[in-house]
C-alpha cells in the first residue's frame, strides 16, 4: 500500500491517478491516525508555497508523522514542492522544512533564462539508483518551479538538470528520495520512475 500525504497540495489527484493506473493500492493520509500497517511507502506531493505547506504539515501533525515514519524505515518520495520540503530550509517564506536531507532551497537567480523554470528538460543521472531503472540517460521530464534543492552533501544528489547552471533535480539519502519534476506529467519515463519507486 502506498500512502499519499494529503495536505491540500495541487498535484495530489494527478499523482493518485498515475499510481492507480500502475495497479498499486493507495491510501490518502490527511492526519497521522490515517496510517495503518499495510502502508509500506509514502509519497509527499506538492504544488504551491513552502511556508504555507509547512504550516499545514505542522498544524495537522503530518510533519512529525513523516519524520517518525522515515525514522522507522519507511521509504518516502517527495515530488516538486514535496521534494523541496525534504531539506532543512527554504528561501520561500524563509521557513524551516522537514530536515530529512541536509541542505537548503534557494530561488533561481536572474542569470537563468526565465523564472519559473517551466516545461520539458533533461535529467542526467549522476548516481546509479533504482529510480532510474529502465530510464535512458538524459531523458526529458516536465518541470514547473522557481526554487530548487541545494543539498549540502554531493552524495545526496542523484540527478541534475541544466537551467543556466546544473541544479539537483533528483535527490536521495537512504530511504528518502525526491524529484523536482512532475513524474505524473512526464510521459512514459515519469510513469516508469513512479513504478520503480512503488515496486
Amino acid at each position: 500500500m502506498i500512502g499519499i500525504i494529503d495536505y491540500g497540495a495541487g498535484n495530489l489527484h494527478s499523482v493518485l491517478k498515475a499510481i492507480d493506473r500502475l495497479d498499486y493500492q493507495t491510501k490518502l493520509i490527511t492526519k497521522p491516525s490515517d496510517h495503518d500497517e499495510t502502508i509500506t511507502k509514502l509519497i509527499l506531493p506538492g504544488v504551491g508555497n513552502a511556508k504555507v505547506a509547512m504550516n499545514v504539515l505542522n498544524e495537522t501533525g503530518l510533519a512529525n508523522y513523516i519524520k517518525e515514519a522515515v525514522a522507522s524505515g519507511t521509504p518516502l518520495l517527495g515530488i516538486c514542492l514535496g521534494m523541496q520540503l525534504l531539506l532543512e530550509t527554504s528561501e520561500e517564506g524563509n521557513v524551516e522544512c522537514l530536515g530529512l536531507i541536509k541542505g537548503s532551497v534557494p530561488e533561481f537567480k536572474e542569470t537563468v533564462e526565465k523564472v519559473p523554470h517551466m516545461g520539458w528538460n533533461q535529467v542526467k543521472d549522476v548516481q546509479n539508483h533504482f529510480l532510474f531503472n529502465q530510464i535512458p540517460q538524459h531523458s526529458d521530464f516536465y518541470f514547473v518551479h522557481s526554487f530548487y534543492a541545494n543539498p549540502t552533501e554531493q552524495k545526496d544528489v542523484l540527478g541534475v538538470t541544466d537551467y543556466g547552471y546544473d541544479f539537483a533535480s533528483v535527490i536521495g539519502n537512504e530511504q528518502v528520495m525526491g524529484v523536482q519534476f512532475h513524474p505524473e506529467k512526464s510521459g512514459k519515463y515519469g510513469i516508469q520512475l513512479l513504478d520503480n519507486y512503488c515496486k
